[in-house]
């Protein structure tokens, strides 16, 4: 399917965000938005947004990949992933203007745009949104990166042959790792604060425990946030009970790196998302069903 793009330009808490539209000559009822994490621009590393709206939208999904406030061409201060909800909404918007016949939309994010959406979801519960694809979410803390860094890093470390060179040749700092090492455990071991503040993997996790349409979560093989996400979700109950509903649908792509860098990952990525998309039953996600 042929398709064409356009450059938007639309208003959010009065600053202007600037972004790009995929038009297909025939559109469907499901548009997507790109939500883009920071600090990056619509283009996305490697091109990918470019390449994935082209690919949605030759698949006939109207696709909308923007600049939020603060970033690329858009105007106002810049903010962190954690403070665009009013960005996502003004896209939303932005893409029904342009596309009348899209009554439902799906929201795709990567790293800590994936974390937003699912903010966003906590903050707004948009009727609008049918569907969310999340690529390598971002879970940091101190103390999930240190028990990610001894379960991997260091595990590998162990088994590596320049590790052990390194060791008996007397070039490694023994007493310098091991103080390292005893930090990383002990952060890893540290419990949560006393304090009832909602983190924002709290956000995360209540968006995600309220949004009843399917979801997509796409994890790169060889990638540090993904294993952060599979260590923190694997180790807070709600998490795991989160991930194993029927409504969601995991896929992990083998030797990926985080932005998905080589032109085999990006394809990969862009045929789960339309494979995704066209198996899902989505007229029990129409918003005037929702109530």
């Amino acid at each position: 399917m042929t398709a064409t793009e356009e450059a938007v330009v639309f208003a959010c808490t009065g600053e202007r965000l600037f972004g790009v539209l995929a038009r297909p000559a025939t559109p469907k009822d499901i548009g997507i938005v790109i939500v883009v994490g920071g600090p990056q621009t619509r283009v996305g590393s490697h091109r990918q947004f470019v390449l994935l709206a082209r690919s949605l939208a030759g698949a006939g999904y109207p696709t909308l990949r923007f600049d939020v406030r603060g970033m690329g061409d858009s105007t106002g201060e810049k903010r962190d992933f954690e403070a665009i909800a009013p960005d996502i909404t003004a896209a939303i918007d932005a893409l029904q203007a342009a596309c009348p016949g899209v009554a439902r939309i799906v929201l795709w994010g990567l790293c800590d745009a994936a974390s937003a959406i699912l903010m966003y979801l906590d903050e707004t519960h948009d009727a609008r949104v049918a569907g969310i694809c999340l690529l390598n979410p971002w879970v940091r803390s101190a103390a999930s990166l240190a028990k990610t860094q001894v379960k991997h890093y260091y595990g590998q470390r162990l088994l590596q042959k320049e590790f052990w060179a390194k060791l008996f040749s007397g070039r490694l700092n023994v007493a310098r790792a091991i103080t390292e090492f005893i930090g990383k455990l002990a952060r890893a071991s540290a419990k949560a604060g006393a304090s009832p503040r909602l983190t924002f993997q709290d956000r995360m996790a209540h968006g995600l425990r309220d949004f009843s349409g399917p979801v997509l979560l796409v994890l790169s093989g060889d990638d540090y946030t993904a294993k952060e996400f599979l260590e923190f979700t694997s180790a807070t109950p709600t998490w795991r009970t989160l991930l194993d509903r029927p409504s969601m649908m995991r896929i992990d792509i083998q030797g990926a790196d985080h932005t998905f860098s080589s032109a085999r990952w990006r394809r990969a990525v862009e045929v789960a998302c339309v494979d995704w998309l066209r198996t899902k039953n989505w007229r029990g996600n129409h918003p005037d069903s929702r109530g």
